[in-house]
């Protein structure tokens, strides 16, 4: 992993020195309450729930608290006054923490307690609602939430539609009438495309490896090797394992990823790994300046998500990964296949039910669906009564099969438990941004791709998206390193260049 030149520190203003200042308790409190999440998911004993709880409640009411001292905001206020002539990085801490403070003015503590409340709650109920099949017993605290979600909407305020408000905390300037705008090209070209390939019958919609059974522990040194095949620094990160794969950052020299094993189909735990790498290597790559500083993060979850779904997509499931993955399968989990045999396993096409289940063609219907009703319940027009009807008769205008029971519908996503309304978006934005990538380096340096050049691959990246951090809004760092604003086009014209075009020449990148 390439190590990023150390420069004298670009925080030169007096102003933003003392908001650093003040930030750095902010900073200590975010790593200790990340490393108390990360173990959670890891290692907590399982009754150790109830203090963690508690302990994560208290550190939140501390953040809050020091979020609001007049102080900062005085410093932050003078700082925006001669914003003009701060440096990128100085705004960009203006910016970032500027805004962190007007989100924690505007939504009171009491209202923040509620909603932990009740998600702590929701999320409980949700999992036995789940397990029995039952939207009922899930309804009334999902009706709470989206309350406290139109609440939270009126309270941080918006121009057009109070689903902005709830957008803009997930990705900062995301708007409903560009993710409008995003769809209505992406939805129908997607339908099409899809279409073409169930007819074509190249891309498998099932393959027999995924029924086929594995050893755990070969598996385990397997996700290893792969980690080393792509460079990744073990001074500087972990490995380990839980329900749901994830990523945690603690600092540049402190990121960790989690894998899960299921036991057979083993491209799960593959992509899982290799979706969770992409994470982590933003992370790493961010210009060690911008440690400890509200800037040493991602630009927004949409960048994020572009990140770990190109290397998981773009890289991982291309056919320039096949020889190297089929060494790796065969050596530690007698996998034996020819890469051609292996691209069709690692990229089966078919309509499912399930959003963590499907193929990157479908996935952005699902996200389409829930963007459509988060937005129906959040402006009003639906209530949570009329959610489960709707869910399923979208899900059949949209993919052609229906949930046969709320498991496999309305009650399959975690997320709404938390209160994450708005979040599903960025998933398609990530989507979006990723094939942005791809077109540029397909279109000035191919070989970067066809020639698995994974440490060109790193520095391209580091380059114009990671070593940046949140210096810049998602929007501005889109355009700087692409040079042009997210739109559908780029994930139309990558969906039809691998999924109609690249067939009949897979052999060219495969030999």
């Amino acid at each position: 992993m390439n190590e990023v030149v150390q420069v004298e520190s670009p925080f030169r203003d007096e102003t933003v020195k003392k908001i650093l200042a003040k930030y750095r308790l902010l900073w200590a409190l975010d790593h200790a309450m990340g490393l108390m999440g990360w173990d959670l998911e890891t290692y907590m004993p399982r009754e150790g729930i109830s203090d963690r709880s508690a302990a994560a409640e208290e550190l939140e009411g501390l953040r809050h608290r020091l979020l609001l001292d007049p102080e900062l905001e005085k410093l932050l206020q003078e700082a925006e006054k001669k914003i003009d002539g701060l440096n990128i990085y100085e705004r960009g801490v203006v910016r970032v923490l500027s805004r962190e403070v007007r989100i924690a003015k505007a939504i009171p503590e009491e209202l923040t307690r509620r909603e932990a409340r009740v998600t702590s709650k929701a999320t409980v109920v949700w999992r036995e609602a789940k397990k029995k099949a039952d939207f009922k017993l899930f309804k009334p605290y999902l009706e709470e939430i989206v309350e406290i979600q139109r609440r939270k909407a009126e309270l941080l305020g918006y121009e057009d539609h109070p689903y902005d408000a709830l957008l803009d905390l997930y990705e900062e300037g995301l708007r409903v009438r560009d993710l409008d705008a995003l769809f209505s090209e992406l939805v129908p070209a997607t339908r099409r495309v899809l279409d073409k390939i169930l007819s074509g019958g190249f891309y498998p919609q099932r393959h027999p490896l995924e029924d086929k059974e594995y050893d755990v522990n070969k598996a385990r040194a397997l996700m290893k090797r792969l980690l080393d095949d792509l460079n990744w620094p073990w001074s500087r990160g972990r490995l380990d394992e839980s329900a749901h794969p994830f990523t945690m950052d603690l600092g540049i020299d402190d990121v960790r990823i989690t894998v899960r094993y299921e036991g057979h189909d083993i491209k799960r735990a593959v992509y899982s790994l290799v979706h969770e790498y992409g994470h982590a290597l933003y992370q790493l790559q961010i210009d060690r300046v911008l440690a400890r500083t509200p800037i040493a993060g991602g630009a927004s979850m949409g960048v994020h998500e572009s990140q770990s779904r190109f290397w998981e997509n773009i890289v991982g499931r291309g056919p320039w990964f096949m020889k190297l993955l089929g060494r790796r399968l065969k050596e530690y989990i007698g996998v034996d296949m020819t890469p051609e045999e292996l691209y069709r396993y690692v990229n089966t096409v078919r309509p499912d039910l399930i959003r963590v289940d499907a193929d990157e063609v479908t996935y952005n219907l699902h996200i389409y669906l829930r963007y459509t009703l988060e937005k129906k319940l959040i402006e009003g027009s639906m209530t949570v009564n009329e959610l489960p009807e709707a869910w399923d008769t979208m899900m059949e205008e949209l993919l052609g099969v229906r949930p046969p029971s709320p498991r496999e519908g309305v009650l399959q996503d975690i997320h709404w438990s938390h209160g994450s309304f708005g979040y599903f978006p960025t998933y398609t934005l990530g989507n979006v941004v990723a094939a942005m990538i791809w077109r540029k380096i397909w279109s000035e340096t191919p070989e970067l791709l066809t020639g698995l050049d994974l440490a060109g691959l790193r520095e391209w990246l580091r380059e114009r998206i990671h070593r940046w951090g949140a210096t810049f809004p998602p929007k501005e760092l889109v355009e700087r390193s692409l040079g042009e604003q997210p739109t559908a086009r780029a994930l139309v014209e990558y969906l039809e260049w691998k999924y109609l075009e690249l067939p009949g020449r897979l052999h060219e990148y495969l030999d």
